[in-house]
């Protein structure tokens, strides 16, 4: 990364960090992935419950292996072999985990965390249950106000999501929200976190380099 791209990265992570902290949010800017990672790892106690809310972002930090590695249990609905009723015992257990750990869809500059969910288990725990919530955020997911945050979503980490996974919606072949009606859609739940839910421990890592959809 280049010193120019490096200083706009940190220039608008503090900035949302700080838009954050006066929301109530615990909020903190990192440079990169690894440090976010190791941000994670110290919060992971041995035999803790763990909860993942299907991102994109934790993954590429590979932060499912290092909690695991941790010794805690790994409350991941979208582990491999799962039946379906395997899946929804995991994703009800995620409400009350001792960590839950997600991405947001986008981050405004006024402090907000903008979410749109297909079961809506994600925004549920994000917003009460768990005894602890970090949630890390690249720099990419940075937007100026909530149109900006909604505009992302239409134009970016729907369809993408969407492709990833392999639904029949219209946004695969557009690449663009075309608000579709059909039993496939995967945005049923909108969420703005204005400020931090009132009975939650909860971290936001803004982290000055692309993560996620």
């Amino acid at each position: 990364m280049n010193p120019v791209e490096t200083w706009h990265n940190e220039t608008l992570g503090t900035a949302a960090v700080e838009a954050l902290k006066k929301n109530g949010f615990e909020a903190e800017y990192l440079a990169d992935g690894k440090a976010a990672l190791e941000r994670i790892a110290a919060a992971v106690k041995p035999g803790m419950t763990v909860g993942f809310g299907g991102s994109m972002t934790l993954k590429a930090l590979g932060a499912q292996d290092r909690v695991a590695a941790l010794g805690a249990k790994l409350l991941d609905h979208n582990a491999p072999g799962l039946s379906q009723d395997e899946k929804l015992a995991i994703l009800r257990a995620q409400l009350t985990c001792d960590l839950f750990l997600s991405s947001s869809n986008a981050l405004t500059l006024e402090g907000e965390l903008v979410n749109v969910d297909g079961n809506g288990n994600r925004v549920a725990a994000l917003t009460f249950g768990p005894r602890k919530t970090v949630v890390v955020v690249g720099v990419n997911k940075i937007v100026r106000d909530l149109d900006e945050a909604f505009a992302r979503i239409e134009t970016y980490a729907s369809p993408m999501n969407n492709k990833r996974l392999d639904r029949p919606n219209p946004c695969v072949k557009t690449g663009v929200c075309q608000d579709c009606q059909g039993a496939s859609r995967i945005c049923r739940v909108y969420q703005i976190l204005a400020r931090r839910p009132s009975l939650s421990d909860f971290t936001v890592l803004v982290v000055g380099e692309a993560l996620g959809f």
